[in-house]
């Protein structure tokens, strides 16, 4: 029994060769974006000059931009509802559901491979698939009929053993104790495959909690087997067709391996302000809460909302929070609480029930109030990201958030008597369905016109780069930079998704309230990060802004995966210090000289910089070869261009 990631990627090998950290291009089955990456990347789709997309499948979401408080969303929408329609994508509504969540319902299938402009994307490894959040850019390039290409990942087993001692302990846990060993770096460059026999005691939706929130170790994806599980979700779902049987590995399968115990497990929580930072729920019972947020990006299917609904029965919440609030993943599963009763019981709770989207996952309202603490059923809570500066957001499975919604402080849920959960009502899809539009006919395409309000500007154009750069530190950024922190998340910055030259005005907003200005006075310049910069959300914007404000290299310990990408194909130089010391010589506002950049594309593993005033350090890469190739061109379309007449 071989390793089924292993196994699909060797199916949907187009170059390279299946050994760790070699460049490795696979074919692409299935492409996503949404609409807070989607106005980017189908404009440069638009620019590969190709009638129909490319995969088997593309479809363009709705779900994080859905305010409408003025023109900007609304003009996204429909712009995007077009670009879908002309180009053969199909196109899920607002409202419709979490890009995510709606793609397990509707697209996802064993044994395809997934690109998508969502770090989340992941989720869809609950369908044995490879699923990987990608930069828009890449996902354009995609979908124009180019392979994926990245480092090939290892393949880490994760041993499941026993089962969950439920409803207290959930598979929110499973993945807060992964985060507990490895933190927000430990999935780097790995795919992690769930097997052995606790798998099977995990449902569809169980497992796609654990999938999702793999990312937020850094991780490339996760791989869960198409078993009987899958098989009555697909059923439910009336794709019964999609389904094929496909079993993970054993031991020896693997490059590396975790154990863990399911029955041993205990509630954790990830407290301010890294998913990572994961301590058991005793330890911190009795923190006081303004708010609690459930459902929304992950931890938001039928049976998460349905054991707070049992919990909440009859109760009212607890006074001393100023709210709490309930987001259903899709339509589908609004309508399930909505039969089952679920709905009323939170609703008669006092939780706010919030439309099918990603909502305050993203600041997209409901931030919490200052100086106060907010738990969340979410995936994330770096800092800002709430929509709230300086907050302190607490992540954790949904039977504490029900326990925690009584008392209004941090409590453990297996002080709770056993609830009652109300019936699960059979999935009715067309309510999703319905709301997802076909694109249109090839021979009706080409009359389709695109509307492009005043907010939609095109991609900037990507610049040759220079043999050497010349620039000034812009900011010296610790360690575990985030994408929210260069691109801010809440609906002031994300409405200017369309529009680079103004949503760059925000970058670093949360860290630096003078970066922008800095970088247009000094002519751009550098920026100098420590380890894993770039974690988090796969938005280009956290490349494309810099990029924008005339940043053209990031020198760093480390980068996150996405990110790193981002940064290649939109034209700024990754590069590493050789001694991680030296970056504790950067100050604010030093010149630097970066020589000799063209050699990076000759094989040049090492580059000299000289700061002024302090003499030579040494820095290098980790680019594959094509990456060499981008880097040297300026960006990833720049490269393209350069190899199409190669092509033809």
């Amino acid at each position: 029994m071989a390793s089924l990631a292993r196994t699909i990627l060797e199916e949907h090998l187009v170059h390279g060769e299946l050994v760790p950290g070699q460049e490795i291009g696979l074919r692409v089955d299935q492409a996503l974006a949404q609409d807070a990456t989607g106005t980017m990347a189908m404009m440069q789709f638009e620019a590969f000059g190709v009638e129909r997309v490319q995969v088997e499948t593309a479809v363009v979401y709705v779900d994080h931009n859905i305010l409408q408080i003025d023109f900007k969303n609304p003009d996204d929408h429909r712009f995007l509802q077009a670009m879908a329609a002309k180009y053969g994508a199909w196109f899920s509504r607002p409202g419709n559901g979490i890009c995510h969540y709606v793609h397990c319902e509707r697209f996802a299938k064993p044994g395809q491979t997934l690109i998508g402009a969502d770090s989340h994307t992941t989720q869809s490894g609950s369908c044995a698939m490879i699923a990987i959040g990608a930069g828009g850019l890449d996902v354009a390039v995609c979908m124009a009929g180019h392979p994926f290409e990245l480092p090939c990942p290892k393949i880490v087993g994760v041993f499941l053993e026993n089962e969950l001692v439920r409803p207290w302990i959930q598979a929110k846990d499973v993945i807060l104790e992964l985060l507990r060993r490895r933190g927000v770096r430990g999935g780097r460059g790995c795919i992690f495959e769930f097997t052995g026999p606790g798998v099977e005691t995990l449902s569809y939706t169980e497992r796609g909690t654990i999938a999702n929130m793999i990312a937020e170790l850094g991780a490339t994806g996760a791989v869960f087997p198409a078993d009987n599980a899958t098989r009555a979700w697909l059923d439910e779902q009336k794709r019964s067709e999609d389904y094929v049987e496909m079993e993970t590995g054993g031991t020896g399968d693997f490059d590396d391996e975790e154990h863990i115990d399911l029955a041993a497990l205990v509630p954790l929580v990830a407290k301010p302000s890294s998913p990572g930072n994961v301590a058991p729920v005793e330890e911190l019972v009795g923190t006081p809460l303004a708010q609690v947020c459930i459902g929304s990006s992950v931890n938001s299917s039928y049976e998460d909302l349905a054991i707070c609904g049992g919990v909440m029965r009859g109760q009212r919440i607890s006074e001393s929070l100023v709210s709490a609030t309930a987001t259903p993943g899709s339509r589908q599963i609004l309508d399930q609480i909505t039969r089952s009763g679920t709905y009323v019981d939170l609703l008669m709770a006092g939780l706010r029930m919030l439309e099918p989207a990603c909502g305050p996952c993203v600041g997209m309202g409901q931030a919490p109030p200052s100086g106060s603490n907010s738990l969340r059923t979410f995936n994330r809570n770096f800092l800002g990201r709430s929509g709230t500066p300086e907050d302190q957001v607490y992540l954790c499975s949904p039977a504490v958030a029900a326990a925690s919604m009584l008392t209004g402080e941090i409590s453990d849920p297996r002080e709770l008597d056993r609830p009652e959960l109300a019936e699960r009502p059979q999935a009715r899809p067309d309510v999703v369905q319905k709301h997802i539009l076909e694109p249109a006919p090839e021979q009706e395409a080409s009359s389709i016109k695109i509307p492009r309000g005043p907010n939609i500007f095109p991609p900037p154009e990507q610049k040759e780069l220079p043999d050497t750069l010349v620039g000034r530190v812009l900011i010296v950024a610790p360690d575990d930079i985030s994408t929210g922190d260069l691109s801010p998340d809440g609906a002031t910055v994300m409405a200017y998704r369309s529009n680079v030259p103004a949503i760059a005005e925000f970058t670093f907003q949360h860290r630096d309230k003078g970066f922008a200005k800095r970088a247009h006075e000094w002519g751009g310049g550098f920026i100098v990060a420590g380890d894993n910069y770039g974690q988090g959300s796969s938005r280009e914007h956290a490349a494309l802004a810099p990029a924008q404000l005339g940043v053209r290299s990031v020198i760093a310990k480390s980068f996150a995966r996405i990110h790193r990408r981002n940064l290649i194909a939109q034209g700024i130089v990754p590069l590493l210090f050789k001694d991680e010391a030296d970056y504790d010589k950067a100050e604010l506002g030093q010149t630097w000289h970066i020589y000799n950049l063209h050699s990076i594309a000759e094989g040049e593993d090492e580059l000299e910089v000289e700061i002024e005033g302090l003499g030579k350090i040494t820095v290098t890469h980790d680019f594959l070869p094509r990456e060499r190739e981008i880097v040297v061109a300026g960006g990833l379309i720049r490269y393209l261009r350069e190899q199409q007449p190669a092509r033809a």
